[in-house]
């Protein structure tokens, strides 16, 4: 293996690791912005790098992660810190795509939300054997707006709170 570059992760990356092709993406999304070749961005060059890389983040995001990398008065953040950040919000986005593909396979009928007829197939298809009411409180417990049904939102929700995502 070749020694004096950055190690790369493989290509069909384990759960929570990211591909060749997404850490190629951020070192040529940060290269584009460290001008001089220092290893620095301007902090105020943060938020075009970021959409560079798909993402757009707001205003309050971009101050909250400067007043967390910038430590010094050269107003810059690192490669380090980018690829740190930039490895977090592209996992998470993954993580979120699984998530919705999840929820579609509950949302057969295609109407964005889980009612419990859909809760309901999907634990008989699995071999479940959960009562009417126990599916019910599985709704209730996650239904967040009350209409008894669960919308993307309320998934995954519900999904971090019992540590699935």
């Amino acid at each position: 293996m070749a020694t004096g570059g950055p190690s790369r992760r493989r290509s069909n990356p384990a759960k929570g690791e990211l591909s060749d092709d997404q850490m190629n993406s951020i070192y040529e999304a940060f290269a584009v912005f460290d001008v001089e070749k220092s290893g620095k961005i301007a902090s105020q060059n943060l938020k075009l790098a970021m959409r560079a890389l798909g993402f757009e983040p707001r205003r309050e995001e971009i101050k909250k992660i400067i007043s967390e990398c910038v430590k010094d008065e050269s107003d810059s953040i690192t490669l380090e810190q980018f690829l740190s950040l930039m490895t977090e919000k592209i996992a998470d986005k993954g993580a979120k795509e699984e998530i919705f593909k999840a929820f579609c396979l509950f949302d057969d009928d295609h109407t964005g939300k889980i009612t419990f007829k859909n809760l309901k197939r999907v634990a008989e298809e699995l071999g479940e054997t959960l009562s009417e009411e126990e599916l019910r409180e599985m709704i209730t417990e996650a239904d967040q707006d009350n209409d008894g049904e669960i919308n993307q939102d309320e998934f995954l929700r519900i999904m971090k709170k019992t540590c699935l995502y």
